[in-house]
């Protein structure tokens, strides 16, 4: 008798036959895996939007921000250098940099306030991103750009506009105005609180040109704030110094990051740790399944497997029909168990109003994961049908 061939889409057809067939028991038996890929999807998406948001909050913290201020020496205040803003945005890992200079100036409400008072306000000059550089927001108006540079307006900080009795900025034609140095200047903005440089909130911000043609500042920055990729702070904050003050670098004190930093690098590996913890237990439990479903498969399955010996079919064609079914099987439950995955996952991190993060490798793991222990967990059931003999089988059945 000659031996027939089965080609690929036959061995399918006859794996999907048991599915086809016993369709409750197939159901049931991917539902086993099914749940351990959602878990393995949840446990792993969940905790990592989770992790997206804490670290989101940290650095809304100013884990990556640094500051650089002169140090005194005998009486004489260091002064950095005129180019201090495209010294510091030369750093590689730079994002945001920006400097401020206190002028000495004094701010009042009016011409008609006292002299004396002076409210406890410093007159800075802004240059560069200053609130990308210490994460702050225009609570109404607008800040001051490279156009308005030269112009007498001003911005104010949180606590500058409540001891100036100023809560908007109005139209052009009723904005407010203050008095600094004997010059009015237009109020087009105010700030909200900026928790990371507390002492701006009580600071009027001005120009960088107008500050050195209207109040006499001499264009030498105070401090120097500089924002920079989280990986590279420590690095940033070695050469800030240095780039500032290059034969005496001492003289400059740069702020330390923050200890948020280290916290955030700690979460990072440890949610780390506990995703493939989580997805390690719950492939094994779906393996565990799909390999007790196949055993009673075969059981129940005897007279078809002796039959099909009978007339003709080799041991190797019945390991293939029986580990294509365990496949399947275990295929059927990891794609569906990922879309419930999925989906669970999106709508717990909007609930709680968390960044959805699903990366692509749990998904392929996932699926690739549930194909593999299917295929495992079908090897042995598999070979036990494969070695049953045409008169075993019938006789037993």
């Amino acid at each position: 008798m000659r031996r027939v061939r089965l080609n690929p889409i036959d061995v399918l057809r006859l794996g999907l036959l048991g599915i086809r067939s016993r369709k409750l028991r197939a159901v049931l038996s991917a539902l086993g895996i099914s749940i351990g890929i959602t878990t393995l999807v949840v446990v792993t998406g969940i905790p990592a939007s989770s992790q997206a948001a804490l670290s989101e909050q940290l650095t809304s913290l100013g884990s990556n921000m640094l500051r650089a201020d002169p140090l005194s020496q005998s009486d004489e205040p260091v002064l950095l250098p005129l180019g201090s803003l495209a010294m510091v945005e030369r750093i590689g890992p730079v994002t945001h940099a920006a400097v401020v200079a206190n002028t000495h100036a004094t701010v009042r409400r009016s011409d008609r306030v006292d002299p004396n008072s002076t409210s406890g306000l410093t007159v800075l000059a802004s240059g560069g991103d200053i609130l990308g550089a210490v994460n702050g927001r225009v609570s109404v108006g607008r800040f001051l750009t490279a156009a308005t540079d030269t112009f007498p307006m001003v911005v104010l900080g949180y606590e500058a506009s409540r001891r100036l009795g100023i809560n908007t900025v109005g139209t052009d034609a009723t904005r407010p105005r203050v008095y600094i140095d004997g010059s009015y200047f237009t109020v087009v903005g105010i700030l909200a609180p900026m928790p990371l440089a507390a002492d701006l909130d009580s600071s009027v911000f001005v120009g960088w040109d107008v500050a050195k043609s209207e109040l006499g500042f001499d264009g030498r920055p105070t401090v120097v704030y500089a924002k920079a990729r989280e990986d590279a702070v420590e690095d940033v904050r070695a050469a800030l110094a240095a780039t500032l003050s290059p034969r005496a670098s001492g003289l400059v004190q740069v702020s330390r990051p923050s200890e948020v930093l280290a916290a955030k690098n700690a979460t990072e590996s440890t949610f780390s740790a506990l995703f493939v913890a989580l997805a390690a237990v719950s492939l094994l439990v779906g393996g565990v399944g799909v390999a007790n479903t196949m055993f009673i498969s075969v059981l129940e399955r005897r007279r078809e497997i002796g039959l099909r010996r009978a007339l003709g079919a080799t041991r190797g064609q019945i390991r293939a029909q029986f580990l294509t079914e365990a496949i399947a099987l275990s295929g059927l439950g990891g794609a569906v168990g990922s879309a419930i995955g999925v989906l669970a996952t999106i709508a717990y991190a909007t609930y709680e109003r968390w960044p959805v993060v699903i990366a692509p490798t749990t998904l392929a793991a996932g699926l690739g994961g549930a194909v593999v222990i299917g295929a495992l967990a079908g090897i042995s059931p598999s070979m036990r049908a494969a070695r049953l003999t045409p008169t075993e089988a019938l006789a037993t059945s």
